[in-house]
């Protein structure tokens, strides 16, 4: 009996420490979007806990971000929304078939290929952005869409990750396929794609948050404002004389519901995704 109390009270305490955990990491994000809901005069008026209690609650900020003549964030969105969801398409279609060549696919030079995909993983963008840019700039895209999606299609962490889920895929799968006749191309699609959906869902997340947060490389090669992105957007609220922190606060609110959304429909999978990928292999 002494032994379950002490089992059920480490439960609890360690239940209470995550949560405690959970809410010290989420707050920054509450703040936010309670400071959205305020008036411009409130935001910075309360500090301590009593930031985190809604005051004088008004949907103002997010009628002047939508609607407003400064910024024109519904376009800001849709580049944003098109630019990731192509980079996340073909880059599915892209990495997973290398991945698939490399393991499924043996051929001469297929081990050096992956130690350099391996490699490239752990060079750092900032060391590409220049080299990158020449070559975009050659080919005519600064101010195009192919400038924000083409570099990014091919991932070699998402090489690594398929490659890592498609090695714990038993062979008799496809062995049963080329029996009933499946070329390589057709065993992709109708054997390994329906068994990787964790993986592909996990790659897709991934994806997407990091490239929809990205600032860095849009900054510079999306400079009209024709394809500016939601990043940089937001960046240019920062050049007025009289900055209104309570129009970002609702601009970055808005801006952070297609990530959770993403990670609500496929939070199942990417956990599974994950689990997989790292003890498989």
């Amino acid at each position: 009996m002494r032994h379950q109390t002490k089992k059920k009270i480490g439960k609890v305490v360690t239940t209470l420490a995550i949560l405690l955990l959970g809410l010290l990491f989420i707050a920054p994000l509450l703040w936010m979007i309670i400071a959205s809901l305020k008036p411009e005069t409130m935001i910075f008026k309360d500090m301590g806990l009593a930031a985190f209690l809604p005051k004088d609650v008004t949907l103002d900020n997010y009628i002047q971000i939508l609607f407003s003549d400064r910024v024109n964030f519904f376009h800001y969105i849709w580049n944003s929304l098109f630019s990731v969801s192509m980079i996340v398409i073909f880059g599915l279609i892209v990495n997973s078939l290398c991945a698939y060549a490399l393991v499924k696919l043996k051929f001469p030079g297929s081990d050096l290929i992956l130690i350099v995909i391996i490699a490239l993983y752990v060079v750092p963008f900032e060391s590409m952005l220049i080299p990158l840019y020449i070559v975009v700039n050659k080919f005519g895209w600064i101010n195009e869409y192919p400038a924000l999606i083409v570099p990014f299609i091919a991932s070699a962490f998402n090489i690594f990750l398929f490659r890592q889920f498609f090695m714990g895929i038993p062979k008799e799968l496809e062995e049963a396929a080329m029996l009933d006749g499946a070329n390589p191309w057709q065993t992709f699609w109708k054997v390994i794609v329906p068994n990787s959906k964790p993986v592909f869902a996990t790659a897709a997340i991934l994806t997407f948050v990091s490239h929809w947060s990205d600032f860095m490389w849009p900054l510079i090669v999306a400079t009209d404002e024709s394809i500016r992105t939601v990043q940089v957007g937001i960046q240019y609220l920062f050049a007025d004389k009289n900055i209104a922190y309570g129009e970002i606060m609702a601009a970055l609110s808005l801006t952070t519901i297609p990530v959770i959304l993403i990670f609500v429909f496929f939070q199942r999978y990417y956990v599974q995704g994950i689990t997989s990928s790292g003890v498989k292999g």
